[in-house]
């Protein structure tokens, strides 16, 4: 959300130079820059902010930032002229009052705080910033780097920050953002990243354009790699680093903090053990095939364009490849929710083609993104009898209330597991993340160009995978060391994904002593286990990462535990929280970073200005400004796609009375009805004449998907000779006199999937296993001809073997 007061206007409309607020006022924020530093798969990422008043006043900028939802924000710092002020850690109301009554003595201070809606939202004050000072910024976190299914480890540096939305009737006015095209961006970026392994680094990827990676030794263990200058902030910046036999089980010691006191968190050392079970294949070729699917679809306002459409084309592929006596039923939301099925319904082919006319006719028109009412739909919803539940939850992730949607995952996390989405730059981290950990299951993260199909059905292979149960760790340490573990327990374990524990080490070992942790756990029946030994003589040139990421694990916990116990006898959890938040200096929930420049003379005179600096947000179709102001500027907020549509809300707005437009609530769903429903006048037309565009042609291979049958088979018909790129009459004359027509079809299919479109295997594979399974139950006769016939026809060379059958 916006303040309604502020908006940015180009230098063209105001004949002055530099961005300048709607009031001709410059932004202070000149430019960022920003070093990651990755060992293995922990990065350290410290930002540099630089500003300078231009003013003749002094100022408070206030700049509100993303970062990763995980991450543990263990530094800040302020560098004035020649002098530094390193913040500390305080309760968060403490600090606050510590800020301002600096600001009112005429001092200069600086303060770092968490949103109170969501951990991945941090807000930057710089309070007293005179007339032709400047000051940097120093401010630095730790986080774990994700596993993609491709093994590659995923780092995104947040530069998007889309509006939160702020369901009707909730506490909390949400998270205020000022907001401006990418292209009007006053600051500028500099990146650049050092890699560290004991495994070589095989390669960087981006969906930002990188310098050339730099080797820094002949084993290629180290690496340095940078943006590419004049990046643009319409993107997040998202590194996938990947290392030659990743991801081997490995285990951590860091020695404590010298100035500690022995037997606290900071002062013994701690471990972090990283854990990547592998299990048998046996196991892992038999798919479940029972089992609840639900659905649950954002229909909000900004998944229009392409989001929807790929998300549509996901639902497709989902629900072709759903195996038959399962259940399933599929969820939208928006303002509000709808459903397919009343409740969830037997797949069958009746139910599967009912599902995916309903799919087809679905658009982002839903307006706001209140995901927390279906949610509690979902869950007041009984559970079936022998087929667990699974939720797929796909959203662009713009809430305000993510922490209640959290906790309302994790109270029913019981009955389901969770698979979580985020959709595009700016979706929030803490939210997807949050909800797939306390539901046990796995998020993944769609953005760029990325194809949101091979993420989602590793996810759906993951959901189908034999449920992983009686889950252990033990611990075998010399008898004087004793173990207290800091993560929570680990109640899902997936193939291939890494499981981290962090624990605490109390008491004293000789330096060539080990230690062993155990897995344990049962798949399929059959009880497994995985041991890892490893030294107890600390890491060199650790610093206290593992130490902080161990703080920001319990607490997490003990956030969600203080969540829990609201208003009841918490037994003092928040003075937890608070009390290891300052002893580790990671930052909480509850506590802030507070720095106050005492030494900086004379109070300063005059009135403090505030400058609200802006970042960058995708296209907000209904962002809420000055209404006179709305009309004339909204070229400058919005994508050039939208702008005709929204020329029109806009004016419609203009002349509007005001109950209509009384909240930015309301508004969005006014705004949001009428730019994605259509529903304007033939005077916007004149206005504005609406291009006509005709409908790209159908992907080849989701045509083809679009024809199977939810038991697996094909017809044979002259939609299926047409997806093939043949001629009924071919398709025909080619059949073996013997084979039945759904056989020839159905191996036709296969033939052409494995031919064409190996490079979408992660797409398809699972709707093949089915078309497989389908000819092997029906005892298919003439097989191998209608291989050796059907590779002559689409001109292939595919085998049978390769085909499952």
């Amino acid at each position: 959300m916006v303040d309604s007061n502020l908006g940015y206007s180009s230098c063209a409309m105001m004949n002055c130079c530099g961005l300048l607020t709607l009031q001709k006022e410059p932004v202070p924020l000149k430019s960022i820059e920003v070093e990651l530093q990755v060992r293995d798969h922990v990065a350290t990422v410290v930002s540099t902010l630089n500003y300078e008043n231009k003013e003749d006043k002094p100022l408070e900028a206030v700049f509100v930032f993303p970062v990763p939802g995980d991450a543990a924000v263990c530094h800040f710092s302020a560098q004035i002229g020649q002098t530094q002020i390193v913040a500390e850690v305080k309760e968060k109301q403490k600090a606050r009052e510590e800020y301002d009554d600096a600001l009112s003595s005429g001092q200069q201070a600086f303060l770092l705080e968490e949103s109170d809606e969501s951990p991945d939202i941090f807000s930057l004050s710089v309070g007293s910033l005179p007339p032709g000072e400047s000051a940097s910024i120093r401010l630095e976190y730790v986080t774990e780097l994700a596993v993609q299914a491709d093994d590659g480890l995923r780092f995104c540096l947040p530069a998007v920050l889309n509006p939160r939305y702020q369901p009707q009737g909730s506490e909390g006015a949400g998270v205020q953002v000022t907001s401006v095209p990418a292209s009007l961006v006053p600051y500028s970026l500099s990146f650049s990243a050092r890699v560290s392994s004991p495994r070589p680094v095989s390669k960087v990827e981006s969906n930002c354009s990188l310098d050339p990676l730099q080797y820094l030794n002949t084993d290629q263990t180290q690496a340095t790699v940078k943006l590419a200058a004049g990046h643009k902030f319409d993107r997040d910046v998202e590194l996938l680093i990947y290392y030659k036999d990743a991801h081997q089980p490995t285990a951590v010691v860091e020695a404590g903090q010298a100035s500690a006191e022995p037997g606290s968190l900071m002062g013994d050392p701690v471990v972090m053990v990283s854990l990547y079970p592998e299990f048998p294949q046996s196991v892992m070729s038999s798919m479940a095939s029972c089992g609840e699917f639900v659905f649950l679809m954002d229909r909000s306002g900004s998944m229009s364009n392409t989001r929807i459409s790929s998300a549509k084309d996901t639902l497709l592929l989902l629900l072709k490849s759903l195996p038959m006596g399962c259940y399933f039923n599929i969820y939208s939301f928006g303002s509000s929710y709808e459903h397919i099925f009343s409740k969830s319904v037997e797949y069958s082919q009746k139910t599967m083609k009912e599902a995916l006319k309903k799919v087809e006719e679905m658009e982002a028109d839903l307006g706001g993104t209140e995901i927390l009412e279906p949610l509690k739909h979902i869950y007041s919803q009984s559970c079936i009898q022998n087929q667990p539940r699974q939720l797929f939850v796909f959203t662009d992730g713009e809430v305000g209330n993510t922490k209640e949607v959290i906790d309302l995952v994790k109270k029913n996390s019981g009955s389901h597991r969770c698979f979580s989405f985020g959709i595009g730059e700016g979706a929030s981290s803490a939210l997807i993340n949050g909800m797939a950990k306390e539901g046990g299951g796995h998020a993944q993260f769609i953005t760029g160009t990325d194809r949101m199909q091979p993420k989602v059905m590793q996810s759906l292979r993951f959901a189908l995978q034999p449920a992983v149960v009686d889950i252990s760790v033990t611990w075998d340490l010399p008898k004087e060391v004793s173990v207290t573990v800091l993560s929570p327990p680990i109640t899902t374990l997936f193939q291939g994904q890494r499981s981290l524990i962090y624990a605490q080490l109390t008491g004293q070992s000789s330096e060539a002593a080990e230690g062993c942790v155990t897995l344990k756990y049962s798949l399929a029946g059959h009880p497994s286990e995985n041991q890892l030994h490893f030294s107890l003589r600390p890491a060199e040139d650790t610093g206290l990462t593992v130490h902080r990421l161990g703080a920001q694990t319990l607490i997490r916990s003990l956030e969600m535990e203080e969540r829990e116990h609201r208003g009841q006898q918490d037994g003092g959890v928040k003075e937890k929280v608070v009390q290891l938040s300052v002893q580790s200096g990671v930052s909480s929930s509850f506590t802030a970073f507070i720095a106050v420049n005492k030494d900086n003379g004379e109070a300063m005179q005059g009135p403090l200005v505030q400058r609200n600096i802006p970042i960058f947000q995708h296209m907000i179709p209904y962002l809420v400004m000055d209404r006179d102001f709305c009309f004339q500027e909204v070229s400058y907020h919005l994508s050039p796609e939208c702008d005709a549509a929204t020329y029109k809300a806009c004016k419609m707005m203009k002349s509007a009375p005001l109950p209509i437009i009384g909240t930015f609530q309301k508004f969005s769903r006014w705004v949001g009805d009428r730019l994605h429903k259509k529903r304007f006048s033939s005077e916007a037309s004149q206005d504005f004449p609406a291009a006509v565009t005709e409908q790209p042609p159908r992907d080849p291979l989701l045509q083809l998907v679009s024809l199977q049958e939810a038991s697996g088979c094909w017809l044979l018909d002259p939609a299926l000779a047409a997806a093939l790129g043949q001629t009924d009459e071919e398709v025909e004359k080619s059949k073996p006199e013997k084979a039945s027509s759904e056989v020839w079809a159905t191996i036709l299919a296969l033939i052409w999937l494995h031919g064409f479109k190996m490079d979408a295997k992660d797409e398809w594979e699972l709707l093949a296993v089915k078309a497989a399974s389908w000819l092997q139950a029906h005892k298919a006769l003439c097989v191998s001809e209608c291989v050796d016939a059907g590779n002559v026809l689409l001109g292939c060379s595919v085998k049978k073997e390769a085909l499952g059958l």
